[in-house]
Protein backbone atom coordinates (compact mmCIF):
# COMPACT_ATOMS: atom_id res chain seq x y z
CA UNK A 1 0.00 0.00 0.00
CA UNK A 2 1.08 3.43 -0.88
CA UNK A 3 1.37 6.83 1.74
CA UNK A 4 -2.22 7.30 2.94
CA UNK A 5 -3.99 10.41 1.36
CA UNK A 6 -3.16 13.83 2.69
CA UNK A 7 -5.33 16.22 -0.17
CA UNK A 8 -9.48 16.05 -0.08
CA UNK A 9 -10.79 17.13 -3.08
CA UNK A 10 -14.50 17.48 -3.35
CA UNK A 11 -15.57 17.88 -6.62
CA UNK A 12 -18.85 16.29 -8.19
CA UNK A 13 -17.14 15.42 -11.44
CA UNK A 14 -14.04 15.00 -12.68
CA UNK A 15 -13.87 17.59 -15.53
CA UNK A 16 -11.83 20.21 -14.03
CA UNK A 17 -9.75 18.70 -10.95
CA UNK A 18 -8.72 15.40 -12.16
CA UNK A 19 -5.28 16.46 -14.35
CA UNK A 20 -4.49 18.01 -10.96
CA UNK A 21 -5.18 15.10 -8.96
CA UNK A 22 -3.17 12.89 -10.96
CA UNK A 23 0.02 15.18 -10.87
CA UNK A 24 -0.34 15.43 -7.07
CA UNK A 25 -0.73 11.61 -6.66
CA UNK A 26 2.61 11.52 -8.78
CA UNK A 27 4.49 14.02 -6.38
CA UNK A 28 3.53 11.86 -3.33
CA UNK A 29 0.59 13.98 -2.26
CA UNK A 30 -2.28 11.66 -2.44
CA UNK A 31 -5.75 12.64 -2.94
CA UNK A 32 -8.83 11.55 -1.95
CA UNK A 33 -12.04 12.41 -3.64
CA UNK A 34 -15.33 12.87 -2.16
CA UNK A 35 -18.33 13.75 -4.56
CA UNK A 36 -20.32 15.21 -1.63
CA UNK A 37 -20.01 17.61 1.57
CA UNK A 38 -21.45 14.55 3.62
CA UNK A 39 -18.71 12.46 1.70
CA UNK A 40 -16.10 14.57 2.91
CA UNK A 41 -16.85 14.83 6.84
CA UNK A 42 -16.39 10.87 6.71
CA UNK A 43 -13.29 11.45 4.93
CA UNK A 44 -11.81 13.84 7.18
CA UNK A 45 -12.77 11.76 10.68
CA UNK A 46 -11.08 8.10 8.40
CA UNK A 47 -8.03 9.90 7.51
CA UNK A 48 -5.82 12.67 8.60
CA UNK A 49 -6.50 14.87 5.67
CA UNK A 50 -3.82 17.93 4.93
CA UNK A 51 -5.68 20.44 3.08
CA UNK A 52 -8.97 20.62 1.32
CA UNK A 53 -9.57 21.61 -2.80
CA UNK A 54 -12.93 22.49 -3.69
CA UNK A 55 -14.20 22.73 -6.95
CA UNK A 56 -16.52 26.09 -7.17
CA UNK A 57 -18.72 24.09 -9.71
CA UNK A 58 -20.06 21.68 -7.28
CA UNK A 59 -23.68 22.65 -5.93
CA UNK A 60 -23.03 22.78 -2.39
CA UNK A 61 -19.93 25.35 -2.64
CA UNK A 62 -19.62 27.17 -0.85
CA UNK A 63 -21.94 26.44 1.84
CA UNK A 64 -19.65 23.43 2.40
CA UNK A 65 -16.73 25.56 3.43
CA UNK A 66 -17.64 25.38 7.29
CA UNK A 67 -18.41 22.23 7.38
CA UNK A 68 -15.38 20.77 6.42
CA UNK A 69 -13.34 23.41 8.66
CA UNK A 70 -15.45 21.86 11.89
CA UNK A 71 -15.12 18.34 11.18
CA UNK A 72 -11.61 18.34 10.79
CA UNK A 73 -11.60 19.90 14.82
CA UNK A 74 -8.42 21.02 16.57
CA UNK A 75 -6.57 20.02 13.10
CA UNK A 76 -6.39 23.44 11.17
CA UNK A 77 -7.79 22.85 7.73
CA UNK A 78 -6.73 24.80 5.02
CA UNK A 79 -8.89 24.95 2.18
CA UNK A 80 -8.00 25.81 -1.70
CA UNK A 81 -11.09 27.07 -4.01
CA UNK A 82 -10.21 26.47 -7.79
CA UNK A 83 -12.53 27.17 -10.85
CA UNK A 84 -14.42 30.67 -12.33
CA UNK A 85 -15.98 31.43 -8.92
CA UNK A 86 -13.27 31.18 -6.74
CA UNK A 87 -12.73 34.13 -4.72
CA UNK A 88 -10.11 34.91 -1.84
CA UNK A 89 -12.54 37.28 -0.20
CA UNK A 90 -14.91 33.86 0.15
CA UNK A 91 -15.21 33.42 3.71
CA UNK A 92 -13.09 30.25 4.75
CA UNK A 93 -10.96 30.10 1.43
CA UNK A 94 -7.06 30.23 2.20
CA UNK A 95 -6.37 30.12 -1.20
CA UNK A 96 -8.44 31.11 -5.17
CA UNK A 97 -7.14 30.55 -8.06
CA UNK A 98 -9.15 30.41 -11.08
CA UNK A 99 -8.22 27.13 -12.75
CA UNK A 100 -6.15 24.33 -12.08
CA UNK A 101 -2.53 25.54 -11.21
CA UNK A 102 0.53 23.16 -12.44
CA UNK A 103 0.93 20.33 -9.85
CA UNK A 104 4.32 21.27 -8.95
CA UNK A 105 3.23 24.65 -8.49
CA UNK A 106 -0.12 23.22 -6.31
CA UNK A 107 2.47 21.23 -4.50
CA UNK A 108 4.45 24.61 -3.13
CA UNK A 109 0.99 26.28 -2.44
CA UNK A 110 -0.01 23.07 -0.43
CA UNK A 111 2.95 23.11 1.14
CA UNK A 112 2.93 26.55 2.36
CA UNK A 113 -0.63 26.56 3.61
CA UNK A 114 -0.31 23.76 5.71
CA UNK A 115 2.50 24.64 7.46
CA UNK A 116 0.62 28.39 8.13
CA UNK A 117 -2.20 25.93 9.38
CA UNK A 118 0.24 24.42 11.58
CA UNK A 119 1.62 27.79 13.22
CA UNK A 120 -1.07 28.23 13.76
CA UNK A 121 -1.85 25.32 16.25
CA UNK A 122 2.04 25.69 17.28
CA UNK A 123 1.01 28.84 19.02
CA UNK A 124 -2.06 27.85 20.15
CA UNK A 125 0.27 25.13 22.55
CA UNK A 126 3.25 27.72 23.08
CA UNK A 127 0.52 30.53 24.85
CA UNK A 128 -0.58 27.23 27.10
CA UNK A 129 2.77 26.41 27.67
CA UNK A 130 4.27 29.78 28.55
CA UNK A 131 0.78 30.39 31.17
CA UNK A 132 1.68 27.41 32.82
CA UNK A 133 5.00 29.15 33.68
CA UNK A 134 3.21 32.65 35.11
CA UNK A 135 4.08 34.17 31.35
CA UNK A 136 1.43 35.54 28.64
CA UNK A 137 2.49 34.90 25.19
CA UNK A 138 0.48 36.83 22.92
CA UNK A 139 1.03 38.17 19.49
CA UNK A 140 -0.27 41.40 18.28
CA UNK A 141 -2.47 42.17 15.23
CA UNK A 142 -0.38 42.14 11.98
CA UNK A 143 0.28 45.77 11.15
CA UNK A 144 -2.32 48.09 8.97
CA UNK A 145 0.49 49.14 7.33
CA UNK A 146 0.12 48.12 3.56
CA UNK A 147 1.92 45.04 2.56
CA UNK A 148 5.12 46.08 0.75
CA UNK A 149 6.33 44.01 -2.38
CA UNK A 150 9.98 43.93 -4.24
CA UNK A 151 9.42 43.49 -7.70
CA UNK A 152 12.81 42.76 -9.65
CA UNK A 153 13.09 43.01 -13.39
CA UNK A 154 13.55 45.09 -16.47
CA UNK A 155 10.40 47.07 -17.37
CA UNK A 156 7.69 45.50 -18.98
CA UNK A 157 3.65 46.12 -19.84
CA UNK A 158 3.05 43.12 -18.23
CA UNK A 159 5.09 43.36 -15.12
CA UNK A 160 3.91 47.25 -14.97
CA UNK A 161 0.66 45.67 -15.41
CA UNK A 162 1.48 43.53 -12.06
CA UNK A 163 2.92 46.24 -10.24
CA UNK A 164 -0.11 48.24 -10.52
CA UNK A 165 -2.52 45.54 -9.72
CA UNK A 166 -0.90 45.11 -6.55
CA UNK A 167 -0.92 48.60 -5.74
CA UNK A 168 -4.33 49.38 -6.55
CA UNK A 169 -5.08 46.35 -4.20
CA UNK A 170 -3.30 48.60 -1.60
CA UNK A 171 0.14 47.18 -1.13
CA UNK A 172 3.39 49.51 -1.51
CA UNK A 173 5.21 48.36 -4.44
CA UNK A 174 9.03 49.15 -4.57
CA UNK A 175 10.60 48.69 -8.39
CA UNK A 176 14.50 47.14 -8.83
CA UNK A 177 15.77 47.02 -12.30
CA UNK A 178 18.30 44.48 -11.79
CA UNK A 179 19.81 41.89 -8.66
CA UNK A 180 22.18 44.24 -7.72
CA UNK A 181 19.43 47.13 -6.82
CA UNK A 182 16.88 44.46 -5.61
CA UNK A 183 19.74 43.40 -2.89
CA UNK A 184 20.19 47.09 -2.21
CA UNK A 185 16.73 47.03 -1.67
CA UNK A 186 16.39 43.73 0.51
CA UNK A 187 18.93 44.84 2.91
CA UNK A 188 17.66 48.53 3.29
CA UNK A 189 13.79 47.51 3.71
CA UNK A 190 11.63 45.21 4.85
CA UNK A 191 9.54 42.85 2.84
CA UNK A 192 6.47 40.99 3.03
CA UNK A 193 7.14 39.02 -0.18
CA UNK A 194 9.26 39.46 -3.63
CA UNK A 195 8.12 38.73 -7.05
CA UNK A 196 10.88 38.70 -10.27
CA UNK A 197 10.13 39.11 -13.85
CA UNK A 198 11.77 35.83 -15.82
CA UNK A 199 14.31 36.66 -18.41
CA UNK A 200 14.49 34.09 -21.19
CA UNK A 201 17.66 32.29 -19.34
CA UNK A 202 16.02 33.01 -15.68
CA UNK A 203 19.53 34.01 -14.69
CA UNK A 204 18.51 37.21 -13.05
CA UNK A 205 15.96 35.68 -11.02
CA UNK A 206 18.08 32.62 -10.32
CA UNK A 207 20.60 34.91 -8.80
CA UNK A 208 18.49 36.92 -6.48
CA UNK A 209 16.61 33.83 -4.95
CA UNK A 210 20.03 32.36 -4.71
CA UNK A 211 21.81 34.88 -2.65
CA UNK A 212 18.06 35.41 -0.51
CA UNK A 213 18.53 31.46 0.51
CA UNK A 214 21.75 31.65 1.71
CA UNK A 215 20.96 34.88 3.97
CA UNK A 216 19.85 33.98 7.52
CA UNK A 217 17.44 37.30 7.44
CA UNK A 218 15.91 37.02 4.28
CA UNK A 219 15.81 33.45 3.86
CA UNK A 220 12.17 33.43 4.76
CA UNK A 221 10.25 35.83 2.56
CA UNK A 222 8.41 34.47 -0.03
CA UNK A 223 9.71 34.74 -3.32
CA UNK A 224 7.99 34.42 -6.47
CA UNK A 225 8.97 34.15 -10.28
CA UNK A 226 6.73 36.06 -13.12
CA UNK A 227 7.35 33.86 -16.28
CA UNK A 228 8.31 36.23 -19.27
CA UNK A 229 7.46 33.52 -21.98
CA UNK A 230 5.57 30.61 -22.23
CA UNK A 231 9.30 28.51 -23.17
CA UNK A 232 9.80 25.20 -22.03
CA UNK A 233 10.69 25.40 -18.27
CA UNK A 234 11.22 22.86 -15.42
CA UNK A 235 8.59 23.76 -12.77
CA UNK A 236 9.97 21.68 -10.06
CA UNK A 237 13.40 22.35 -10.31
CA UNK A 238 12.39 26.25 -10.17
CA UNK A 239 10.74 25.37 -7.04
CA UNK A 240 13.44 23.63 -5.66
CA UNK A 241 15.70 26.75 -6.23
CA UNK A 242 13.18 28.40 -3.41
CA UNK A 243 10.33 29.83 -5.36
CA UNK A 244 7.33 29.65 -3.58
CA UNK A 245 5.08 30.29 -6.60
CA UNK A 246 5.53 30.78 -10.35
CA UNK A 247 3.01 32.05 -12.05
CA UNK A 248 2.69 31.33 -16.27
CA UNK A 249 3.67 33.76 -18.66
CA UNK A 250 -0.37 34.09 -20.20
CA UNK A 251 -1.79 33.91 -15.93
CA UNK A 252 -3.47 37.49 -15.81
CA UNK A 253 -1.69 40.31 -13.99
CA UNK A 254 -5.13 40.56 -11.39
CA UNK A 255 -4.46 36.54 -10.39
CA UNK A 256 -0.62 36.57 -10.02
CA UNK A 257 -0.85 40.19 -7.71
CA UNK A 258 -3.49 38.23 -5.73
CA UNK A 259 -0.89 35.20 -5.81
CA UNK A 260 1.52 37.19 -4.73
CA UNK A 261 -0.17 39.54 -2.19
CA UNK A 262 -1.78 36.45 0.04
CA UNK A 263 1.96 34.76 0.41
CA UNK A 264 2.71 38.22 2.00
CA UNK A 265 -0.26 38.23 4.30
CA UNK A 266 1.06 34.98 5.34
CA UNK A 267 4.19 35.77 5.62
CA UNK A 268 3.56 39.16 7.61
CA UNK A 269 1.69 36.68 9.93
CA UNK A 270 4.56 34.59 10.93
CA UNK A 271 6.61 37.14 11.00
CA UNK A 272 4.43 38.64 14.33
CA UNK A 273 4.61 34.96 15.57
CA UNK A 274 8.08 34.97 15.87
CA UNK A 275 8.26 38.58 17.21
CA UNK A 276 6.02 37.10 19.95
CA UNK A 277 8.66 34.75 21.00
CA UNK A 278 11.39 36.84 20.59
CA UNK A 279 8.91 39.57 23.24
CA UNK A 280 9.16 36.51 25.51
CA UNK A 281 13.00 36.86 26.00
CA UNK A 282 11.90 39.20 28.73
CA UNK A 283 10.11 36.98 30.60
CA UNK A 284 12.89 35.01 31.96
CA UNK A 285 11.82 31.51 30.75
CA UNK A 286 14.18 32.07 27.50
CA UNK A 287 17.79 31.53 27.39
CA UNK A 288 18.38 35.12 27.16
CA UNK A 289 21.46 34.56 24.93
CA UNK A 290 19.68 33.34 22.05
CA UNK A 291 16.06 33.30 22.77
CA UNK A 292 16.22 29.85 22.54
CA UNK A 293 13.78 27.98 25.08
CA UNK A 294 15.63 26.50 28.02
CA UNK A 295 16.27 22.77 28.60
CA UNK A 296 13.31 23.08 31.70
CA UNK A 297 10.51 24.92 29.23
CA UNK A 298 11.70 22.96 26.30
CA UNK A 299 10.91 19.18 27.85
CA UNK A 300 7.49 20.63 29.06
CA UNK A 301 6.31 22.21 25.48
CA UNK A 302 7.50 18.86 24.24
CA UNK A 303 5.13 17.04 26.33
CA UNK A 304 2.29 19.28 25.47
CA UNK A 305 3.38 18.80 21.47
CA UNK A 306 3.14 15.11 21.50
CA UNK A 307 -0.34 15.44 22.77
CA UNK A 308 -1.03 17.79 20.40
CA UNK A 309 0.85 15.50 17.66
CA UNK A 310 -1.50 12.66 18.81
CA UNK A 311 -4.67 14.39 19.22
CA UNK A 312 -3.89 16.08 15.58
CA UNK A 313 -3.21 12.78 14.02
CA UNK A 314 0.05 14.35 13.05
CA UNK A 315 4.13 13.15 13.19
CA UNK A 316 6.53 14.82 15.27
CA UNK A 317 9.95 14.76 14.99
CA UNK A 318 13.23 16.15 17.55
CA UNK A 319 16.64 16.69 16.48
CA UNK A 320 19.72 17.05 18.68
CA UNK A 321 22.35 19.54 16.95
CA UNK A 322 25.98 19.20 18.80
CA UNK A 323 29.20 21.33 18.37
CA UNK A 324 31.36 18.99 16.87
CA UNK A 325 34.86 18.07 18.30
CA UNK A 326 36.66 18.38 15.66
CA UNK A 327 40.58 19.53 15.96
CA UNK A 328 39.95 22.49 12.97
CA UNK A 329 37.80 24.07 16.55
CA UNK A 330 40.17 22.98 19.11
CA UNK A 331 42.31 26.54 19.22
CA UNK A 332 38.58 28.09 19.21
CA UNK A 333 37.83 26.19 22.24
CA UNK A 334 41.01 26.81 24.08
CA UNK A 335 40.95 30.34 23.56
CA UNK A 336 37.62 30.82 24.57
CA UNK A 337 36.51 32.28 20.91
CA UNK A 338 33.87 29.28 20.59
CA UNK A 339 32.58 30.46 23.82
CA UNK A 340 31.71 34.02 22.61
CA UNK A 341 30.38 32.37 19.23
CA UNK A 342 27.64 30.51 20.89
CA UNK A 343 25.14 33.67 21.48
CA UNK A 344 25.34 34.44 17.93
CA UNK A 345 25.31 30.92 16.66
CA UNK A 346 21.83 30.58 18.75
CA UNK A 347 20.40 33.49 17.55
CA UNK A 348 21.11 32.03 13.75
CA UNK A 349 19.46 28.72 14.68
CA UNK A 350 16.71 30.65 16.37
CA UNK A 351 16.11 32.09 12.67
CA UNK A 352 16.52 29.62 10.36
CA UNK A 353 13.88 27.00 11.69
CA UNK A 354 10.59 27.28 10.31
CA UNK A 355 8.18 29.37 12.84
CA UNK A 356 6.35 26.47 13.59
CA UNK A 357 9.64 24.48 15.16
CA UNK A 358 10.94 25.51 18.59
CA UNK A 359 13.90 25.27 19.07
CA UNK A 360 15.95 25.41 22.48
CA UNK A 361 19.72 25.86 24.02
CA UNK A 362 20.01 22.26 25.94
CA UNK A 363 23.55 22.79 27.13
CA UNK A 364 26.58 25.14 26.14
CA UNK A 365 27.17 23.15 22.71
CA UNK A 366 24.18 21.85 22.48
CA UNK A 367 21.10 22.61 20.75
CA UNK A 368 17.03 20.76 20.06
CA UNK A 369 14.50 21.11 17.68
CA UNK A 370 11.02 20.16 17.73
CA UNK A 371 9.34 19.86 14.38
CA UNK A 372 6.06 19.20 14.10
CA UNK A 373 4.28 17.24 11.40
CA UNK A 374 7.45 16.47 10.25
CA UNK A 375 8.62 12.45 9.92
CA UNK A 376 11.97 11.74 10.73
CA UNK A 377 13.79 11.92 7.63
CA UNK A 378 12.27 15.35 6.95
CA UNK A 379 13.24 16.53 10.20
CA UNK A 380 16.87 14.96 9.59
CA UNK A 381 17.08 17.38 6.11
CA UNK A 382 15.82 20.63 7.51
CA UNK A 383 18.54 19.87 10.72
CA UNK A 384 21.05 19.77 7.50
CA UNK A 385 19.84 22.79 5.63
CA UNK A 386 20.07 24.55 9.03
CA UNK A 387 23.86 23.38 9.88
CA UNK A 388 24.44 24.05 6.21
CA UNK A 389 24.11 27.87 6.40
CA UNK A 390 25.89 28.17 9.98
CA UNK A 391 28.79 26.38 8.02
CA UNK A 392 28.80 29.23 5.61
CA UNK A 393 29.42 31.73 8.47
CA UNK A 394 33.39 32.57 9.80
CA UNK A 395 33.83 33.44 13.17
CA UNK A 396 36.52 35.65 15.11
CA UNK A 397 39.38 33.13 16.45
CA UNK A 398 41.55 35.95 17.79
CA UNK A 399 44.94 38.18 16.41
CA UNK A 400 46.70 36.74 14.08
CA UNK A 401 44.64 33.55 13.50
CA UNK A 402 42.39 32.43 11.05
CA UNK A 403 38.48 32.64 11.58
CA UNK A 404 36.94 29.41 12.13
CA UNK A 405 34.04 27.75 11.17
CA UNK A 406 31.54 25.48 13.16
CA UNK A 407 30.23 22.30 12.14
CA UNK A 408 27.61 20.11 14.49
CA UNK A 409 27.06 16.40 14.97
CA UNK A 410 23.34 15.60 13.99
CA UNK A 411 20.76 13.15 15.72
CA UNK A 412 17.01 12.39 14.88
CA UNK A 413 13.96 10.73 16.12
CA UNK A 414 10.29 10.41 15.65
CA UNK A 415 8.05 10.25 18.46
CA UNK A 416 6.30 6.87 19.10
CA UNK A 417 3.00 6.21 20.57
CA UNK A 418 2.64 7.47 23.93
CA UNK A 419 6.23 8.59 24.78
CA UNK A 420 8.13 10.64 26.79
CA UNK A 421 9.77 13.95 26.04
CA UNK A 422 12.74 12.46 27.88
CA UNK A 423 12.55 8.80 26.01
CA UNK A 424 12.73 10.77 22.48
CA UNK A 425 15.75 13.19 23.10
CA UNK A 426 17.72 10.22 24.13
CA UNK A 427 16.98 8.32 21.34
CA UNK A 428 17.91 11.55 19.38
CA UNK A 429 20.94 11.64 21.27
CA UNK A 430 21.66 7.74 20.86
CA UNK A 431 21.02 8.76 17.05
CA UNK A 432 24.01 11.30 17.29
CA UNK A 433 26.02 8.97 18.70
CA UNK A 434 25.53 5.85 16.50
CA UNK A 435 26.27 8.27 13.26
CA UNK A 436 29.52 9.93 14.79
CA UNK A 437 30.93 6.81 15.52
CA UNK A 438 30.07 5.31 11.81
CA UNK A 439 30.94 8.41 10.19
CA UNK A 440 35.21 7.66 8.24
CA UNK A 441 37.69 8.97 9.84
CA UNK A 442 39.09 12.64 8.50
CA UNK A 443 41.88 12.53 6.07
Amino acid sequence: MGPDPRVLVVAQTDDLLEPLCQGLDALGWRTLTARTPQGAVAALNDVPLDIAVLDTGHPDYPGMIETLRQASGSRRLSIVAIGPAAHVDTPGVDLAMSRPPHPAQAVLRIEQLVRAAIAEEEFLLRQVTFAAHGAELTTAETPDTPLKILVAGGADQRFIGLSNAMTAAGAEVVAAPTPYTAFDYLHETAFDAAILWGAPDHAPALSIAAGMKRNTRLYHIPLALYLRTPSEINLSELYNRGFADVAAADTPEGETAERVLDLARTHRRQQAIRKALEGARASGLMDSSTGLFTRDLFAAHLARLAEGARTRRRPLSVCVLRVSDSDSLAHARVGGWLDRAMPQIGAMVSRLVRVEDTAARLAPEVFALALPATPGPAARLAAERIVAVIGCTAFDAGPERSPFVVDFDLGTAEVGPGESPASVLERASADLSRRKAEAPAPG
